[in-house]
């Protein structure tokens, strides 16, 4: 399959990201295998919006926090782009290395989704990924999958869980592509220590609630 005569999007969820969203978006506007750059931002009450439109992406606006599964539900709904890739708006060290190592298994055809495995940035979230790569928000998808997938606007940060999920079901193609050096902004970090603890544990339950009845394995 050739991979120029496919389009490629971008989508990136944010809340509050104004002080690492702009280093991401220098990464990904102008990257040669990508169309156009999404930012999707979920009700966010800082700058982040402005940052984003400032770096030359396209910005949806939510009107209020909705979750994450509805930030990315809400860019898919938002383009025909043939490959997504969908990135955290909080990631520390992105190389246009890492965007090609996630494209080219799905451009190429070989796969329908790319999973991209921190390595080598902290340890904190390397052994987080190492753990449960299957909850990795940095994923390339082919389009057919999207189409096939329920909406996703409930799921919240189980989002990863539910892409893993049916592509299991369905005997999907998935592949594991390490990125080195790269890693992202603890929730601790962003809202201080008893906020973003607050934020953690909600993002595991919601994680939890699409977790299947029998074990996701790595």
């Amino acid at each position: 399959m050739n991979v120029q005569q496919q389009s490629v999007v971008v989508i990136v969820p944010a809340y509050n990201e104004e002080e690492t969203i702009g280093g991401v978006l220098g990464v990904l506007v102008g990257h040669p295998l990508i169309d156009e750059v999404i930012v999707v931002s979920d009700g966010s009450t800082d700058h982040t919006a402005e940052v984003a439109r400032g770096a030359g992406a396209r910005v949806l606006e939510l009107p209020e926090n909705a979750g994450k599964g509805a930030a990315m539900q809400a860019g898919i709904s938002s383009t025909a782009a043939e490959v997504v890739l969908f990135l955290d708006a909080d990631l520390i060290g992105l190389r246009p290395e890492h965007v090609d190592s996630m494209l080219r298994p799905v451009l190429e055809g070989d796969w329908q989704m790319a999973v991209g495995v921190f390595e080598g940035g902290r340890t904190s979230t390397d052994l987080a990924q190492a753990i449960a790569p299957f909850l990795s928000g940095q994923r390339a998808v082919h389009r057919s999958v999207l189409q096939d997938l329920d909406d996703i606007t409930e799921s919240g940060y189980g989002v990863e869980v539910a892409l893993t999920k049916y592509m299991r079901r369905n005997h999907g193609s998935v592949c594991e592509v390490v990125l080195s050096d790269l890693t992202h902004r603890m929730k601790e970090e962003k809202r201080g220590l008893i906020k973003g603890f607050a934020a953690r544990m909600k993002m595991y339950w919601e994680i939890v609630k699409y977790l299947p009845k029998d074990k996701v394995r790595d």
